[in-house]
């Protein structure tokens, strides 16, 4: 009896992993955009202010949080939830200054990888940490490797990291919420928090016409797409699937700032992107909680 083939059915079952995909490439293109047009400009504070702040301003206009209650103990966990988006962004952009993008990303990956494997004492978690510090060993300027890359950089992507780890802490308290009422509250708060940094250091530049049209461009793509897609992808996707793609980003960061950029990276730094990457789709592979790295939406 012939095999019944439909290409509908097929583009159905791929359309979650082409989301992940879709969402891990904008973020990219977007960040990529924001290094090339807004740093010379306004620097990475005033990078990150209008990122975020056009961020949070496309997603309240998407959800209109004030149509859903929010109890006092929930707006704690929402302001907790920004806060830590917000301080995860402008550490993640000051990182930007002197690190490559791919680079930047795969440090940050160590704020999720400790949340998920934290609670875990299992043998094979340690597989993991350990690749993970084998590929954080060869990126960080420890005086063992060689390794050029700027300390201060460093500093700030692995400060990225931690605030990456308290955003998926406190985004857990808000949980029971829907994702649109505690994602777009959420990134009013981080707005809060960043935008007089930005500010404070670029002034009146950043009310450039030409850099506000470019600071709606890259809000839209690397805020409002990827969440966007991240949620389709999450309603038809296992956490541990989820988890194991979104853990694509460090080479897709990678690979796109070579195209955008022009960042070239090393076969040693390429080697610890790998490693990173390896432990993170592990670790999201064999996780027995829901809470696998990525499972929640990547907001850098």
């Amino acid at each position: 009896m012939p095999v019944s083939f439909s290409t509908s059915a097929v583009f159905h079952r791929f359309l979650p992993f082409l989301a992940v995909l879709g969402s891990v490439t904008a973020l990219g293109i977007g960040t990529s955009w924001a290094k090339h047009w807004l740093f010379p400009a306004v620097g990475a504070q005033g990078t990150t202010a209008l990122r975020v702040g056009f961020s949070a301003l496309l997603v309240l206009l998407l959800w209109r949080p004030w149509r859903w209650h929010l109890s006092r103990a929930d707006a704690k966990s929402v302001v907790l939830y920004g806060a830590a988006l917000g301080g995860m962004n402008l550490m993640f952009y000051m990182s930007l200054r002197t690190l490559p993008f791919g680079l930047a990303v795969a440090i940050e990956f160590a704020g999720p990888l400790a949340v998920a494997i934290w609670s875990s004492r299992r043998a094979v978690d340690f597989v993991w940490v350990l690749l993970a510090i084998a590929g954080l060993g060869l990126l960080l300027p420890l005086g063992l490797n060689g390794s050029m890359l700027d300390p201060v950089g460093v500093a700030y992507a692995l400060g990225a990291a931690v605030f990456w780890a308290l955003y998926i802490v406190f985004g857990k308290r808000a949980g029971h919420l829907h994702a649109g009422h505690s994602v777009s509250l959420g990134l009013l708060v981080a707005a809060l928090v960043v935008v007089p940094v930005g500010v404070a250091h670029a002034g009146a530049a950043l009310l450039s016409p030409s850099l506000l049209l470019i600071g709606v461009a890259v809000a839209a793509v690397s805020s409002a797409v990827p969440i966007s897609l991240e949620m389709m992808a999450l309603k038809r996707l296992p956490k541990e699937a989820f988890g194991i793609m979104i853990s694509m980003e460090p080479a897709v960061a990678a690979l796109v700032a070579m195209v955008l950029l022009g960042e070239h990276l090393s076969a040693v730094q390429w080697l610890a992107i790998g490693c990173i990457m390896a432990a993170s789709m592990g670790s999201a592979l064999t996780a027995r909680a829901p809470a696998a790295p990525g499972a929640a939406p990547q907001p850098a």
